[in-house]
This record gives C-alpha cells, sequence and structure tokens, in this order.
C-alpha cells in the first residue's frame, strides 16, 4: 500500500470532464434537493452529463431534476437495487469514460470536490477512488466518529497487497461519493445485479483482484453521515452478513471483518472517552447488536426468507425471485432526457 503524496493532489485535469457522468439514484428526495443541486451546480459539469434514476417518487423528485436541465429515468420502486440500478444505469451514459455515483443526501462540501476525486486518475493504474465524507454538522459523537474512522484526513493509494496490512478494508469504498474508470468497471463485470448491499466493496475487491488501485482522496470532501438506531445498525449488519454469505469469496480473499472491527471498537472507545464519556455504554450495546445482526446474517440460509426478511434493512431484496433480473428497458416507466449527451465511446 502507498501514501499519496501532496504534489499527486493537485486539482489538474486528470481525465476529460466533458466524458465524466454522475449517476445518483432517488427516492422522495424533495427535502435533501436544494443542497444537491446547489453542489452540482458549482462543479462545473453540463446538466446533461448528471442522470437521476427515480424510484417513482411521489414527491416531485423527478420534476426538480426536470427543471434544473438533468437527465431522468423512472424506475419502478420494487425495481431498484444497489447493485443493478447502478450497473443498469451505464447502458444510458454510453459516452463516459468515467462515472461517479452520488447518493441523494450527500452535500459536495467545496466547488472543486469532483476535481479533486477525480484527481486520482492521473495514476493510470488507479480503477476507482472515493472521497472523503464528512459527520453532517447535525451529528452526534457516536454517528461523528464513525464517519471520522472510516474516512481519516490522510489520502492513500491501495492494491491487492494491501489486504495483508489492512483486512477487508483494502476493498472498502462507498458510492455514495465514487469514481470509475467505466472500461475497467465493465472488464469486471461491473456490480452484482443481485447483491443486498455493498456493491461497492464488491466492484472494488475484483478491481483489486484484476490487479489494478483504488485510491481514497481525503481532499474530495462531502457531508454524508446518519443517526441510525441500534435496530436499524443490527439490520444493515445483518445484510452485510447476508452479502458475505453469498459472497463468500470476498472474505475469502481480504479476511473478515474481526480485525477491522476491533480496531473501531478500540478507536470509538478512545473517542467517547475524551468527548462524551456516558455514551460508552450506548456504543458497547451498538457494537454487540452489530455483531449479532452479522452472524445472523451470515445464517440467513437457514434461517429462511420470512426470518430473513423480518432481519433486514432491505426489505424488497427478499421479495424479489430467487435470481430474478431486469433490464433496463424493462424496469423503466418512462424515460425522458433533457438534453443528448456526447458522442458515444468507442
Amino acid at each position: 500500500m502507498s501514501t499519496i503524496t501532496e504534489p499527486y493532489l493537485s486539482v489538474n485535469k486528470a481525465v476529460d470532464q466533458s466524458q465524466v457522468a454522475v449517476i445518483i439514484p432517488t427516492f422522495n428526495a424533495r427535502k435533501h434537493w436544494p443542497v444537491l443541486s446547489t453542489g452540482l451546480r458549482i462543479q462545473g459539469l453540463r446538466a446533461s452529463q448528471v442522470l437521476i434514476v427515480d424510484s417513482s417518487s411521489d414527491d416531485g423528485t423527478d420534476e426538480l431534476a426536470l427543471a434544473e436541465g438533468y437527465r431522468v429515468v423512472r424506475i419502478e420502486r420494487p425495481d431498484f437495487n444497489h447493485g443493478g440500478t447502478r450497473r443498469l444505469a451505464l447502458d444510458l451514459v454510453p459516452w463516459a469514460s468515467v462515472v461517479v455515483y452520488l447518493t441523494q443526501d450527500v452535500a459536495l462540501a467545496t466547488s472543486d470536490s469532483l476535481d479533486r476525486l477525480l484527481s486520482a486518475f492521473e495514476d493510470e493504474n488507479v480503477a476507482a477512488a472515493y472521497g472523503r465524507q464528512l459527520p453532517r454538522p447535525a451529528a452526534g459523537p457516536i454517528e461523528a466518529h464513525a464517519r471520522l474512522f472510516n474516512y481519516p484526513p490522510r489520502s492513500e493509494i491501495r492494491d491487492f497487497e494491501s489486504r495483508h496490512t489492512l483486512g477487508i478494508k483494502a476493498a472498502f469504498l462507498s458510492n455514495s461519493f465514487a469514481a470509475y474508470r467505466v472500461k475497467k468497471l465493465l472488464e469486471v463485470g461491473c456490480f452484482p445485479s443481485d447483491a443486498i448491499i455493498s456493491e461497492d466493496a464488491l466492484a472494488t475487491g475484483k478491481l483489486l483482484l484484476a490487479g489494478w488501485k483504488v485510491a481514497y482522496i481525503a481532499e474530495a470532501q462531502v457531508y454524508h453521515s446518519h443517526s441510525l438506531s441500534i435496530m436499524d445498525e443490527f439490520r444493515r449488519y445483518f445484510d452485510i452478513g447476508v452479502c458475505h454469505r453469498h459472497e463468500q469469496w470476498l472474505p475469502e480473499q481480504f479476511g473478515g471483518p474481526a480485525c477491522e472491527g476491533g480496531r473501531f471498537v478500540a478507536s470509538e472507545m478512545s473517542y467517547l472517552m475524551h468527548h462524551s464519556p456516558h455514551l460508552m455504554p450506548v456504543a458497547l450495546i451498538r457494537t454487540a447488536s452489530k455483531a449479532l445482526g452479522y452472524q445472523l446474517g451470515l445464517r440467513s440460509v437457514e434461517l429462511g426468507r420470512g426470518w430473513s426478511r423480518r432481519l433486514s434493512f432491505h426489505k424488497s431484496f427478499w421479495d424479489r425471485p430467487t435470481g430474478e433480473r431486469k433490464e433496463m428497458s424493462e424496469v423503466s416507466a418512462g424515460l425522458e432526457i433533457s438534453a443528448s449527451g456526447p458522442t458515444p465511446r468507442s
């Protein structure tokens, strides 16, 4: 594993920005829209380079996006899938050499957040990059620490050998703010169409296995964090366990999460000791809840579909028949494009 030096992080145009597409899945995103759209406008992209994939919002999200001049495709709510939706959206940006994925609740921190993220591709061996997620201003200590631990202030480049020191963290990447070389992403099969969660880590693991590098760019920043209940964290970690059960190659190649989990708990206890010691018992309960959820997720096959759905965060995953996949032409209720994109890539 190598560390990125400061000269590497100059905001030079590492890629032709006209060949960059931004894809954002949305669902009832009106409350997030002012911050999201403002951040997008100051990045210097044309509106036609932004694709909104909306899961049949009933709060006018698609109308807000069209008013901004963005391209919008509307799909049915049951058809959304973390990997499949992002994978199929690539069909609608065939001209892009680099794709940036955002989630609807991120706030781009600076006018050059996107350029700094794209600076990772100055290294031709980097196939994917992700930026730093800062805790939202209203975040509590437990919520803030999770972001500070997972998104430190120092940038780095990882390769497959990084698994020896980082374990499964070597394959960590978040599609809340990430960029990929489209050609390399497609070469490794893109995102799985039927993953319950962690489609980004699965794609990253495949890129590392194929010999490519992944960059974390700490200077590319967004505000993004969540205040989850203990039960919500249990359900999310149940889903991670389900993912690792179905995609066993990931923990087999990079190691399980136990070591990284231990580091997180030690860091969290130290952080809370200095900031909010009264929350330490709550944090320990959360840790036990996450561990239990993960272990139950690993046993989801034995639990069966009914119990797994009850315990899962992403319940719609269990409502689809096993192995069901749909093409974008099948799932889209209608495609509205405000402007045509650049010429297709060869």
